[in-house]
């Protein structure tokens, strides 16, 4: 059985920890150690920071896990990153529609451009099963308070695109940004305000990644994200004329 001063132990070595990892943060994003370098031994980190060595190695543990540093085995640890993936996608979330729909776009424009060169016959089919699936959800849903059912159909499109630029690292940053997209989605989808989804631009799309062409591709991907991009400018507008 845990006793109470137990507790009020863990709770102080937990707080050691953590005031060790905002410390060693706070000198990655400083760049006290650039990216690639090895940081000092945990027993230098331990005398600088006036801690023992297990809350370094602990912090450093976290640190790790954050994608903020790497460990290889008989050499050390080296600095993989200065900012804190965490950090980064609290900010992403506490951006606004606009905001998240232009840097999607970004995104999505330059995997549609790969997507047209490097797409295989499966990834075309996935896009175009996604539609089908969208089309049907629409058909059954012709009131305009019925296109939020849609938003789990459209982001699944969007993330087909971006897969099928075969770039894991343009996938994966897709997909962490993916819940402000959702969220964005469902924001946009909800606003009687805002276009409804168009399957047939996002044929064109399919279309053009099919094609070949890259610049095809772009453009039928900023075709369709401009729509969705200029209605929330819209609204940002004549919500602050109404101030």
């Amino acid at each position: 059985m845990t006793s109470a001063n137990d507790s009020l132990q863990a709770a102080g070595k937990r707080s050691l920890v953590d005031a060790t990892i905002e410390q060693l943060r706070e000198q990655l994003a400083a760049g006290s150690w650039p990216v690639g370098a090895r940081i000092p031994t945990e027993h230098e980190l331990a005398e600088r920071l006036k801690v023992g060595r297990n809350t370094v190695r602990e912090a450093i543990r976290v640190l790790v896990h954050a994608g903020m540093l790497v460990t290889r085995q008989g050499e050390g640890t080296f600095v993989r990153s200065s900012s804190d993936p965490a950090s980064v996608l609290r900010g992403v979330q506490r951006s606004g529609v606009r905001d998240v729909l232009e840097v999607r776009a970004a995104l999505e424009t330059e995997a549609a451009r790969l997507a047209a060169l490097r797409h295989t016959p499966e990834d075309i089919v996935r896009m175009r099963a996604v539609l089908a699936r969208e089309a049907e959800v629409i058909a059954s849903h012709p009131e305009r308070a019925g296109r939020e059912a849609t938003v789990e159909h459209d982001l699944e499109f969007h993330t087909a695109v971006v897969e099928a630029a075969n770039n894991p690292a343009l996938t994966e940053v897709y997909r962490y940004f993916g819940a402000s997209v959702r969220e964005s989605m469902r924001t946009a989808f909800g606003d009687h305000e805002m276009p409804e989804v168009v399957v047939a631009t996002h044929e064109a799309l399919v279309d053009a990644i099919e094609s070949g062409d890259p610049d095809r591709a772009e453009a039928a991907c900023r075709a369709l994200l401009d729509e969705p991009i200029a209605a929330v400018e819209q609204l940002l507008a004549s919500i602050a004329a109404r101030k």
